[in-house]
């Protein structure tokens, strides 16, 4: 695999969304091609509709395998030949198996080393999860379908913020529960862990929002008895860990310049903030995961589906996130795959009875005159 062209698989998200368009608008600029050889998981005649439909002038070559992928062209990797009704903006049954099938596809094709890195299209994720077992989101399903067994983290990021919230997407009534110290620890950890490997920041500074609004009058709630211990518990671990904040003071008044990212303790706490600082569309992480997995936080059936109007700067930056994650990875990594071995080993006698026995002798020379 050529390192300057790396191969990025692409799913095509929901067939009745913005997501085909977005690709095609994406690859209309050849600079792209040198940055990456694409790999789009979909359906082409998918593909086609959205073309004709759109009328976008375009050209795919349409593969059956990674491994035949050529530089400088949109790759349609046909993950079905059937045919697949088209309503744009309309959730489907049957375009959200098509999407799943593109995202297991791409996953056996990174897991088979023909791909650097995964990078999806819009899809209606509620729908999505409504396939899955209950309390199972995307991260986790990809997380499931790559073999990860450990936690997986998503966050999102734009120009100015990188931010990821404690509970999720939990409803606002089962937020309170979500909130633990260990919980907010293994946040903060898979946070900081992410910053330094995936974007080579050596020492992240990470800002720790409070979960109630008013932390004068919440000495006996989360803030004291759950969010300030864990904070103190990450200090004393060595991570930079600051807080507490309240979300209303710390993004009115542009605190979040200061740091690296920031743990929100829910969902909207998170995400209302972040969209309205998202000039350009924003870009969603899943760190924890084996590979390199990005997407944009592009509504997937938008009522801009199948109009032409649809923005694709968001997925422009997951491609370019997922490239510089797969790399930041391997030169982060590359020093721990031989470190130099000691030339030497320094023999100490770490005993209680030398450690006395030397600070008795220091004591009895000091007592001695001075001749």
């Amino acid at each position: 695999m050529d390192d300057n062209k790396l191969r990025i698989a692409i799913t095509q998200g929901d067939a009745n969304g913005i997501g085909m368009e977005l690709i095609f608008k994406t690859f209309a600029t050849p600079e792209m091609f040198e940055l990456c050889t694409p790999i789009v998981y979909g359906s082409p005649k998918v593909a086609a509709y959205h073309k004709k439909a759109l009328n976008l002038d375009v050209n795919f070559n349409i593969i059956q395998d990674a491994a035949d992928a050529k530089a400088e062209r949109i790759n349609l990797l046909a993950v079905t030949d059937e045919d697949v009704k088209i309503e744009f903006a309309t959730p489907s049954d049957a375009t959200t198996l098509l999407s799943r099938k593109a995202i297991d596809r791409a996953i056996d094709d990174y897991k088979g080393g023909m791909v650097c890195a995964i990078v999806n299209a819009p899809i209606n994720e509620k729908h999505f999860s409504n396939t899955l077992e209950k309390g199972s989101g995307l991260a986790q399903y990809i997380a499931k379908q790559l073999g990860n067994t450990g936690d997986v983290l998503e966050m999102v990021l734009n120009e100015c913020l990188r931010i990821t919230s404690v509970s999720g997407d939990l409803a606002l009534r089962d937020v309170e529960s979500e909130v633990t110290k260990e919980k907010i620890e293994q946040t903060v950890k898979l946070l900081h862990q992410s910053l330094r490997r995936d974007f080579m920041i050596s020492i992240p500074r990470i800002a720790v929002l409070a979960l109630n609004p008013a932390l004068e009058d919440a000495s006996d709630k989360e803030e004291q008895q759950v969010i300030s211990p864990a904070i103190k518990q990450l200090i004393d671990d060595g991570i930079a860990a600051f807080g507490l904040y309240q979300a209303e003071h710390f993004f009115d008044d542009r605190a979040f310049d200061t740091f690296d990212a920031v743990v929100a303790m829910n969902h909207d706490q998170a995400m209302t903030p972040f969209k309205t600082l998202s000039y350009d569309g924003g870009v969603r992480f899943v760190t924890g995961l084996s590979a390199v997995v990005t997407s944009t936080d592009d509504e997937a059936l938008s009522p801009q589906a199948g109009q032409g109007v649809a923005n694709e700067l968001a997925l422009r930056h997951a491609i370019y996130l997922a490239i510089d994650v797969y790399r930041n990875r391997i030169a982060y990594d590359q020093p721990y795959k031989n470190p130099l071995k000691k030339l030497y080993h320094e023999k100490r006698d770490e005993s209680e009875k030398v450690r006395f026995n030397v600070t008795k002798k220091r004591e009895n020379n000091e007592e001695q005159p001075s001749k």
